[in-house]
């Protein structure tokens, strides 16, 4: 299982990831998450820019940020998945936030099917604030079908196959990797404030499957995973208090 590691001024630990991002976060003792959406997704250099005026206004560093959820026009190509990482990295890197090649900060970014934007960019985040709250507060980062770090794309779980066979297996293999996520937080599905799904393919087929461990909070968002040849993306949350940002 991977790492939990601190990130002691950002005031959470993260679950080790690959390079854009981290498996998820969860407050430290002392601490709480909380989670602001723009009203509308920001490009991405000014949504930067909006965050750190945020965490300013609250007297937080820029090492409170801990997830970031992104918009993007369409799916990218892998090779084009890569590119745009490496440029919203690079930023996290002057910020101080990744450390030994390490990138703390959980992510989910996927492609509205109507009335995408017309670049990528941040449509919530997710801070640290001081907190006395004794229940846990954490981001599972999304994840689709494909098992990161595996060949792309012939690890994508039913590769090519959208039907109700398929779509079952690959919302059976993200449950999974929300699941095991949790784990790796200490956290519990129960105790999420919020489950998203991601697809523009019937998976109402496999509700009851997901709802039997989210319960009620289920939002599905019509927008596609962030990479070609996906079709299922979740992510999960606890947070003390949801804002409203005008953009």
């Amino acid at each position: 299982m991977p790492a939990l590691r601190p990130l002691a001024d950002g005031g959470y630990d993260f679950l080790e990831g690959v390079f854009p991002y981290s498996q998820g976060v969860i407050a430290r003792e002392g601490f709480a998450l909380e989670r602001a959406r723009f009203l509308r997704p920001l490009p991405l250099a000014e949504g930067f820019a909006a965050i750190a005026a945020h965490l300013d206004a609250l007297g937080r560093p820029r090492t409170a940020l801990c997830a970031a959820e992104l918009r993007s026009p369409r799916p990218f190509s892998f090779g084009g998945f890569g590119e745009f990482n490496r440029g919203y990295v690079a930023v996290l890197e002057d910020w101080g936030l990744v450390r030994g090649g390490l990138n703390p900060v959980a992510r989910a970014n996927v492609a509205p099917d109507i009335a995408p934007p017309a670049e990528p960019g941040f449509h919530a985040f997710s801070y640290t604030v001081p907190a006395t709250s004794a229940q846990p507060s954490f981001v599972v980062a999304g994840s689709g079908e494909w098992p990161e770090g595996g060949r792309f794309p012939e690890d994508i779980v039913a590769r090519g196959d959208a039907s109700a066979a398929g779509l079952r297996r690959k919302v059976q293999y993200v449950l999974g990797v929300m699941e095991s996520r949790l784990a790796g937080l200490g956290a519990r599905w129960r105790d999420a404030s919020a489950t998203q799904v991601y697809t523009v393919r019937d998976f109402h087929a496999c509700a009851p499957d997901i709802v039997a461990r989210a319960g009620a909070a289920l939002d599905w968002n019509y927008c596609r995973p962030p990479i070609e040849g996906l079709e299922f993306e979740m992510d999960l949350r606890r947070v003390t208090t949801e804002r409203l940002l005008a953009s």
